[in-house]
């Protein structure tokens, strides 16, 4: 058995369909069927059933997929320590994070790392998806709520206030009960559980899986929106309509595989973040107005 093949039975399963599996692995489809096959002719046992396009493991399939999953992050713990012995702060970061704060906050700031790390590469995935720190799908994840599982380091950078804002200017009429939210399949978050509390007899009028899509919206007058403070506060067309303190808060955390820490690149960005937040502690809040 060609253990490589095995790094292709994860990716397929993971993505469900050659053309994803392929493009995730950077080759075509035919690649990935044929090493597929290979490992099946191997093992002498089919893994997978193709059914409309999307292939899911067989029975066997699916108890190899569990331990070549452990396989795969052996393979990336291997590669971490290995890395941690070169002691030079240079190479790549790739750190994933909602799109807001990549866009909004995080960017704008990466001059000051990049002055202290000229050798420092930064690669950033802005997606709501759940990437795994464990497969190295990412070195550092920020996420809007601490993990309930897995073996990870974790720290919390910042309390996330959201408070109700409308549009700041005043020609425009927008009545109370009209509002912008996101989509449904985020309904479940705190933000959204909220909104549908205060909404009563009011109305939804757009909603929208972007935050900055949402916070044009209210400052055009399609309705008022319940905002992360940090985004809204900075934000000229905007008036925050809750008073000083914010409505809701949200937990920000940062999350670093054990094996990860001691690269010198990753601890360089992990510090770098923590120094950043700590320095905007109050603006994540919501508790500083606007100046």
């Amino acid at each position: 058995m060609n253990w490589d093949d095995l790094r292709f039975l994860v990716t397929l399963g993971r993505e469900g369909t050659l053309a994803a599996a392929a493009r995730r692995l950077g080759v075509d489809q035919t690649t990935v069927a044929r090493r597929l096959r290979a490992l099946e002719e191997s093992l002498g046992t089919p893994l997978f059933e193709r059914n409309d396009g999307v292939w899911r493991p067989t029975a066997v399939g699916g108890r190899v997929l569990e331990r070549a999953g452990r396989i795969e992050e052996d393979v990336a713990g291997i590669t971490r320590l290995a890395e941690a012995g070169a002691g030079e702060v240079g190479g790549v970061v790739r750190i994933t994070a909602v799109s807001v704060l990549i866009g909004d906050w995080l960017v704008p700031r990466l001059p000051g790392l990049y002055a202290r790390h000229p050798e420092l590469g930064v690669d950033l995935v802005a997606s709501n998806d759940n990437l795994s720190v464990a497969r190295r799908d990412a070195d550092i994840a920020i996420r809007l709520a601490r993990p309930a599982s897995g073996d990870f380091l974790i720290r919390k950078l910042a309390d996330v206030g959201f408070a109700l804002y409308g549009a700041a200017r005043g020609d425009l009429q927008v009545s109370a009960g009209d509002w912008v939210a996101y989509n449904e399949d985020l309904e479940h978050t705190p933000e959204m559980r909220r909104l549908q509390a205060m909404l009563g007899a009011g109305r939804i009028r757009l909603r929208c899986n972007s935050l900055r899509s949402l916070v044009r919206a209210v400052a055009d007058g399609i309705g008022h929106g319940l905002l992360p403070c940090f985004v809204a506060d900075a934000d000229p067309g905007l008036v925050r309509l809750s008073g000083t303190d914010p409505i809701l808060s949200r937990e920000l955390w940062m999350l670093i595989h054990p094996d990860a820490r001691p690269l010198p690149r990753v601890a360089a960005m992990a510090d770098w973040l923590v120094e950043r937040f700590d320095e905007e502690v109050e603006r994540f809040a919501g508790t500083v107005a606007r100046r």
